[in-house]
């Protein structure tokens, strides 16, 4: 079955209301959620689920289910179970997803800095990073650095845009990460817009505006392989 993500319309509910749908071996599944799944390079929320009575469930992470946009919440070993049926109220770790968002946003905004194919890449609360299939010769981190936060200084708003499987398939040029292709079967795909800037298909959260982003800085630039030339960052402040 199923869930609702509510993350996609708006990214910065911290909390919300949902129905337990069931319990699987790996998680809890609800109607409704707020908690991003682990995907596309960006790790799974964590939060709690609190229960009419107060009681918290602590959620360790969340992860994808069986089936299309099917959620499972992963409760913390030792955690309490809720019963099916049961109506709780959402809580996500606010900061650590807005650091994710924050971040997530920023390799969108890198990766126009940088121009070579994507190859991979991963987001967590304190760094991110993209490979690149380039020569690491090309890469200066304080060039990175500026024409990064030259392109996050003009706080441009981002945009959802959807369009269908079949338009995705006519406009390939649109996927630049090649270790990730974006989800087909649901028949429309989501892309990030930051106009004049990028655009690109990507499910994950992002901040509204990048100016959000605040400045980044440049951690290290590594070779991790004939096509994987490592770019890992972090927020300034």
């Amino acid at each position: 079955m199923p869930t609702e993500l509510l993350f996609r319309d708006d990214a910065y509910l911290r909390t919300a209301s949902a129905r337990v749908v069931a319990l699987h071996e790996r998680g809890i599944e609800l109607d409704r959620t707020i908690f991003y799944p682990l995907g596309g390079g960006q790790l799974g929320d964590t939060g709690a689920l609190i229960r009419a009575e107060g009681e918290r469930i602590a959620i360790a992470d969340t992860r994808k289910g069986d089936s299309i946009d099917s959620v499972l919440h992963l409760p913390a070993l030792g955690s309490a179970l809720p019963e099916p049926g049961e109506t709780l109220t959402l809580e996500i770790d606010w900061p650590r997803r807005y650091a994710l968002m924050r971040l997530h946003t920023a390799l969108h905004v890198m990766s126009c800095a940088i121009v070579a194919p994507v190859t991979g890449g991963n987001i967590a609360p304190d760094k991110a990073r993209l490979d690149f299939d380039i020569d690491i010769s090309l890469l200066d981190a304080a060039r990175i650095e500026r024409d990064t936060n030259a392109l996050i200084e003009r706080a441009v708003e981002t945009k959802t845009v959807w369009i269908t499987d079949e338009e995705m398939d006519a406009r390939p040029e649109l996927v630049k990460t090649m270790s990730v292709q974006p989800p087909r079967g649901a028949g429309r795909v989501r892309l990030l817009e930051i106009p004049g800037i990028d655009l690109k298909p990507c499910g994950g959260t992002h901040v509204k505006n990048i100016a959000e982003i605040g400045a980044i800085r440049v951690l290290k630039i590594r070779s991790e392989g004939k096509r994987n030339k490592r770019v890992e960052i972090a927020l300034a402040v």
